[in-house]
């Protein structure tokens, strides 16, 4: 019950210090994920950011209606996304948002507890 607590409290306070910005943390995630490995289909980047096809198609197509992604055909079936002139500008802000929410998060956690954090969060991406 803890890890649900926590990791709904962590998503509640980072999609706030996203909101202003207009995207959800799910969605700065599909963001950098399509930037940083172009050429993935749907399917793929699914497993990558590890979310339900539904809910990936969901922020996809509310991604491409502001105008920061688009999806192209690929060969057989597959479609591709890629981010728009306007979606790269945005995630240049949205990782330096990033940067200073995770900082001031690290601040409020002894040298020791952040440390710790991060090596359990580390090991809960990999199970």
């Amino acid at each position: 019950m803890n890890t649900v607590v926590a990791a709904r409290t962590l998503l509640r306070r980072y999609d706030a210090k996203l909101k202003p910005y207009g995207v959800t943390v799910q969605q700065f995630s599909l963001l950098g994920s399509i930037r940083y490995y172009p050429g993935m289909s749907v399917v793929e980047m699914a497993e990558r950011v590890r979310i339900d096809r539904t809910s990936l198609t969901r922020n996809l197509d509310l991604l491409e209606r502001k105008g920061l992604v688009r999806r192209v055909a690929a060969p057989g079936n597959a479609r591709l996304c890629e981010v728009t002139e306007a979606g790269e500008r945005l995630l240049v802000d949205l990782i330096e948002e990033w940067k200073l929410a995770q900082a001031e998060l690290m601040s409020e956690l002894n040298a020791d507890d952040a440390a710790a954090y991060l090596r359990v969060a580390k090991h809960m991406t990999t199970v």
